[in-house]
């Protein structure tokens, strides 16, 4: 199982450099030019968490999470690109996702939250990856930790994604995956598999600005990608009504 796992991080990285090559070179256009070969009936959404006005956590350098976390869920949408998976993004932009009637802060929250959770469970056999930063008063803690809310559908893929950022990312990390809290709207309102990883601590410095640098993203990208498709092989594929 380890030795797979292994293999899945290194199939990573090469997607992500392969990516990087072809869609983030200078005087390149960033573009989405995959179809949905792979996975057919299923549906990856892709949350980057915040947006807009809401900028979610900063960082100890002022840096709000709400950019970091568009970043990572980018470079995600490509690499599953190449794999022939065509995710879809909550947001691909820096925007919040509120109705036009929204007027105050939280008033746009509550819209955002809202549409989030109407377009999840409109997808045909979502699984939502949410993507987030953490931050906790003083600077001890750091490391990827993943939430889940529904434990039988939702287990086994935190399960493998925080093995898999442990072993590619951080060896020392022993964190387990734990239930979502019941304040958190997004995760406890849909109905599809869905995780929520927190991908590291905005409160440790070194953390902090390692989040923020473009190798270190692409790096958990291409760790949550392996994830998803080696889930993938280990899941038994749906029958629709045709082939029944």
């Amino acid at each position: 199982m380890k030795r797979k796992l292994l293999s899945w991080a290194l199939l990573g990285a090469l997607a992500s450099a392969t990516c990087y090559y072809l869609l983030f070179q200078p005087g390149l256009e960033q573009r989405s030019v995959f179809s949905a070969v792979r996975c057919p009936g299923q549906t990856v959404v892709i949350d980057a968490g915040h947006g807009g006005e809401d900028g979610g956590a900063v960082s100890l350098s002022g840096v709000p999470e709400s950019g970091i976390n568009l970043s990572i869920a980018l470079k995600l949408d490509q690499i599953l690109g190449l794999y022939g998976v065509a995710p879809v993004l909550l947001r691909s932009e820096d925007v919040s996702l509120h109705d036009s009637s929204a007027q105050t802060l939280r008033e746009k929250k509550v819209s955002d939250l809202h549409n989030r959770v109407a377009v999840i469970e409109a997808a045909e056999n979502a699984t939502l990856i949410s993507i987030h930063q953490n931050t906790f008063q003083g600077a001890r803690y750091h490391g990827a930790q993943v939430f889940y809310a529904n434990p039988e559908l939702s287990l086994p893929l935190a399960q493998l994604t925080q093995d898999l950022l442990r072993q590619t990312l951080d060896p020392g990390n022993t964190r387990a995956p734990k239930p979502i809290p019941d304040t958190v709207y997004l995760m406890n309102h849909i109905t599809c598999r869905a995780i929520l990883v927190e991908c590291g601590f905005l409160s440790n410095p070194e953390e902090d600005l390692l989040l923020q640098t473009a190798g270190y993203q692409t790096k958990l990208a291409s760790t949550l990608a392996a994830a998803w498709l080696q889930f993938q092989e280990l899941e038994p594929v749906p029958t629709t009504n045709e082939e029944a």
